[in-house]
């Protein structure tokens, strides 16, 4: 395997379009068809994790965060993006970031935090717009279950917890073939009629490339009739945050408890408890302050993230719940997400999870 191949299989499952403008994630550092030994997982990229990948004969490092976010003038400055960029250089070691691409889609981090929290019925806390285009294709009759079966396999046709959706009504085409085509039903200059579906799914942009493909290969026609059309439709998919509910109501104290036990918090900073029970639980990992209204508005009894300031604390004003658990501590799974994500598809290398702590903040 190569490093391109790990590239491909990670942006066909989360989509580099999904990052925020500001992010950096994709390959960093190395060339695409280099072969892969072994791969490490870490959240951060630091010294330690490089001589972390050298005893471990890792060619490949997979971080969360990346280790470029902006423009590098020179590589003689001696600072620490500087030094493990130089260092991975000289050892042949390619970067890889996977950041809030992740971070965005509904299979990502945040799913991994609700995973932990034993959280039911878990969507996106804030999807995005503008995410998602309207197949329409026309198509005689025998051929819609191949048709189908090529778009639902390439993302197309799932609205939320759906998939396997389209709607079809049906009708007549008609049309006349020149001297030049070469028609799957009719004669040259004959006009033809046939009994046809009109078919409509809903397609994520991210996905379009790979559903066209799908539909040209599976369609019977020389010429296939389809429009895109884009709307305007929240991606349920696709969003900030996550939001779901406990199987019962639990006791704030005994609930924080439990958090504090499960992601290894150092100590917890939270607002005054508006409620004696939480049931109803919303998720941001990393810098999650910006969604703390999205949070109050789908009634979550408490918001767990990290980074908040000072000020953000009052923004609670006795509707929800703040627990602040630390930006480490809330993305510490995100390692143990890519690795089960990579073994589904390669083993042909292995794929082994840092152990060192890259935690910068030291508690008392």
């Amino acid at each position: 395997m190569k490093v391109a191949d790990l590239c491909e299989f990670l942006e066909s499952s989360f989509s580099l379009s999904l990052q925020e403008e500001y992010d950096n994630s994709g390959l960093l550092v190395g060339e695409r068809d280099m072969k892969i030994s072994n791969v490490l997982i870490s959240l951060d990229l630091t010294e330690e994790i490089v001589q972390e990948a050298i005893r471990k004969n890792c060619n490949v490092i997979v971080s969360h965060h990346p280790i470029i976010f902006r423009g590098l003038k020179n590589l003689a400055q001696q600072n620490l993006v500087n030094r493990v960029l130089i260092a991975c250089i000289r050892q042949h070691i390619a970067i890889y970031a996977i950041h809030t691409n992740l971070d965005n889609h509904f299979q990502g981090v945040n799913a991994k935090i609700a995973e932990k929290l034993n959280l039911k019925n878990a969507k996106i806390l804030a999807p995005k717009s503008d995410l998602l285009e309207k197949l329409v294709v026309y198509l005689p009759e025998d051929a819609l279950a191949k048709i189908d079966k090529a778009i639902f396999e390439n993302g197309g046709g799932r609205i939320g917890n759906y998939s396997a959706c389209h709607f079809r009504s049906k009708g007549v085409g008609t049309f006349m073939p020149n001297e030049e085509a070469k028609p799957t039903i009719g004669e040259a200059f004959l006009r033809e009629e046939v009994d046809e579906y009109r078919v409509e799914y809903l397609i994520p942009t991210t996905s379009k490339s790979s559903v066209s493909k799908a539909l040209f290969s599976a369609h019977p026609y020389e010429e296939v009739a389809h429009e895109w059309i884009k709307i305007q439709n929240l991606n349920q998919e696709i969003g900030s945050g996550m939001i779901g509910e406990l199987d019962t109501e639990i006791i704030v104290s005994a609930f924080l408890q439990n958090l504090k036990k499960t992601f290894n918090c150092g100590s917890i900073k939270y607002t005054n408890p508006h409620t004696s029970t939480i049931k109803k639980v919303a998720v941001c990992g990393g810098s999650g302050s910006f969604l703390l209204s999205k949070a109050i508005q789908a009634g979550a009894d408490i918001f767990i993230s990290s980074d908040f300031k000072y000020h953000d604390f009052f923004e609670a004003d006795n509707k929800i719940i703040i627990a602040d658990i630390g930006h480490f501590e809330s993305e510490q799974f995100t390692g143990e997400l890519i690795a089960e994500k990579l073994k589904e598809k390669f083993s042909t290398f292995a794929i082994q999870l840092t152990e060192i702590n890259t935690n910068p903040i030291n508690y008392l």
